[in-house]
């Protein structure tokens, strides 16, 4: 293995277990050089031209990790195996009846087993205490159906297949909504699911004026005399097309309900909120799609069937003159591998197996695809730029625009070399509210030629590939520490403890550095939850997807602003919010010394719940 490019302990564990290419006994990855050549020879060969100029291109974007792509990119392309190359699902509408709930299980099985992340939503299912219309059994409601999910992930995980990772939602009218937001309070409760509540935007101005909140089920779903009756109302429902019949089942305060989420994921790090109706609002396929679930860590919002293949520009690698008076960022260096990646990720939909039909179907119809940046907090170590400073968060948007708007020309000219995605409605696509803040020389040459990809943007948490990296800091995140001590997942299933040194901290001890740190380290913890939250909302206007970003909360922060966070979210024009506050359940994100021994669940966003 090429020493020059793994640097690092764990950069090398991490290709040779993940990412190298062995057969049996037999390799056929011998260095990181050969992976990067089987990535880009793979993806080279669904260019109908120029393959040969097209696999130099490719390697060239992604030698010395420049380019990331995702991790099942990295790990499929040109093996030959039957795998996904995609990391994120989110599954079928789940039709409250034993034989969806079942088929959908199988479902998601065959997607994990073949490396995807999946997410659902179980809002469809009947609130527990409700009668069947034609058995007259009682339903057991949502959650206890999760509990056969999470049992399901387990038993994979047991037979050697890659570690689960899944994502439920439920609507904040459901009428089982507070089981839902306790659900995971216990160690042993879904341990293999993130959760996220759907909140919408009438739900926010309820919890503002203190009003009641209806909890409701469709009328057609209860039978006539099932349950309580309080009044009906109209509600767009998850798997029709348009408002359907509600029956109210009960009604609850906004603000108690909206303080009992809050209170949950204050005090157990679960669960996350979603804005659902700006997530459809803000949707490019506005005119075709209803979204109300995400992939495993928040990042993409996706239909039923929605599939999204990732990848991310380390902007580490772009910093020329580092920790010097001169030190900037090479913007035409970044814009030039945006171009080729937008091609390299727009080929692996074509290169890509899927574990469905349905999945491919979506893939293929709307060509959607997710670049985004990872290295940022390296990067503005680097450049002397303190993470929690509006200098820092106009240099992260600066550098965000550079790539959105690079990927959205460079699929202008894909539609018009290739073709737009099959479905591209010019009229309808134009008037998206995102499609409509590009610059005007993109929304004229997407009205002329089309666009090969309906949404181009995304900034995933990147745990892993940046671990391959040579530990980069990992997506928006700041660096959580300079050195420290991680367990990590090895291939028989055991953990190995290993000691990691931030990539930027290295870099300043090999150029001299010595003594107190300049005032630019600064680690996540140690910035107030605000400058989280300010760097997503810098970041958002450029994502057309979303961001996973996790908000570091320290133990002792008051309640009372730990809530006003979720509604500044909200304020602040974000799709979702993720917090981590220290607990007795899933304790840190990263402790300074992780033993072997350490049981504790892990967090959404950490490596371990990642579909790499």
């Amino acid at each position: 293995m090429s020493r020059e490019h793994l640097s690092t302990d764990i950069a090398r564990h991490i290709w040779d277990t993940k990412y190298r290419y062995r057969h049996a006994q037999e390799i056929y990855d011998h260095t990181i050089e050969d992976t990067w050549q089987r990535i880009a020879r793979a993806l080279a060969s669904m260019e109908n031209t120029d393959q040969a100029i097209w696999e130099q291109r490719f390697y060239d974007a992604l030698e010395g990790f420049k380019f990331l792509p995702g991790g099942r990119i990295q790990a499929g392309a040109g093996t030959g195996r039957r795998v996904t190359l995609f990391n994120c699902f989110v599954m079928g509408v789940i039709e409250d009846s034993m034989d969806s709930i079942f088929d959908n299980l199988k479902e998601g099985a065959l997607t994990m087993q073949q490396g995807g992340g999946v997410g659902y939503d179980f809002s469809t299912l009947r609130p527990r205490g409700t009668p069947a219309r034609s058995t007259g059994t009682v339903a057991s409601g949502p959650v206890s159906f999760m509990r056969i999910w999470d049992s399901m992930c387990a038993t994979l995980l047991s037979t050697g297949a890659r570690r689960g990772a899944m994502m439920a939602t439920l609507r904040c009218d459901h009428p089982d909504i507070e089981e839902y937001v306790t659900a995971k309070q216990q160690r042993d409760e879904l341990r293999h699911f993130n959760l996220s509540v759907q909140v919408t935007d009438e739900f926010m101005q309820a919890v503002r004026d203190d009003a009641a909140w209806a909890l409701v089920f469709p009328a057609h779903e209860l039978g006539k005399g099932n349950g309580a009756d309080d009044g009906t109302v109209l509600r767009r429902w998850p798997g029709t097309s348009e408002p359907v019949t509600c029956r109210v089942l009960r009604r609850i305060s906004a603000r108690a309900l909206w303080d009992h989420i809050m209170r949950a994921t204050y005090d157990y790090a679960e669960p996350g909120v979603l804005f659902v109706d700006r997530i459809n609002r803000m949707n490019n396929l506005w005119y075709r799609e209803h979204i109300t679930a995400t992939n495993p860590c928040g990042e993409l919002p996706l239909p039923p069937y929605g599939a999204c293949d990732l990848g991310s520009i380390n902007l580490a690698r772009f910093v020329r003159a580092p920790f010097s008076a001169n030190a900037k960022l090479d913007f035409d260096g970044i814009r030039a591998t945006a171009t080729i990646a937008t091609r390299m990720m727009d080929n692996v939909i074509d290169l890509s197996q899927f574990p469905l039909p349905r999945q491919a179907e979506q893939a293929h119809g709307s060509r959607h695809i997710g670049l985004g940046l990872t290295g940022l907090g390296d990067a503005l170590i680097m450049l002397g730029l303190h993470y929690g400073e509006q200098a820092a968060r106009d240099l992260a948007a600066r550098v965000m625009q550079l790539i959105c708007h690079t990927a959205y020309a460079t699929s202008v000219e894909l539609g018009a070399e290739k073709g737009p995605f099959p479905w591209f409605n010019k009229e309808a696509y134009g008037r998206a509210e995102f499609i409509r803040m590009l610059p005007q020389e993109i929304r004229q040459g997407i009205a002329e030629n089309g666009i090969r990809n309906s949404h181009l943007t995304a900034i995933a948490p990147t745990g892993t590939i940046s671990l391959l990296a040579n530990n980069v800091s990992s997506g928006i995140e700041p660096v959580y520490d300079y050195c420290y001590s991680r367990r990590v997942l090895e291939a028989d299933g055991s953990y190995a403890v290993y000691t990691l040194t931030d990539h930027a901290y290295a870099l300043w001890q090999q150029q001299g550095g010595h003594g107190a740190l300049p005032r630019q380290f600064v680690e996540a913890t140690a910035l107030p939850p605000l400058a989280h939250l300010d760097m997503q909302a810098a970041l958002q206007p450029f994502v057309d997807s979303a961001i996973s970003k996790t908000i570091n909360i320290p133990e002792h922060y008051p309640f009372d602003e730990f809530r006003s966070l979720y509604e500044l979210a909200f304020d602040k024009g974000l799709k979702g919010c993720t917090t981590f506050r220290p607990n007795p359940v899933t304790g840190a994100v990263l402790a300074p010394e992780e033993t072997a021994q350490d049981t504790r669940a892990p967090h959404c966003c950490s490596i371990e719940r990642e579909a790499d």
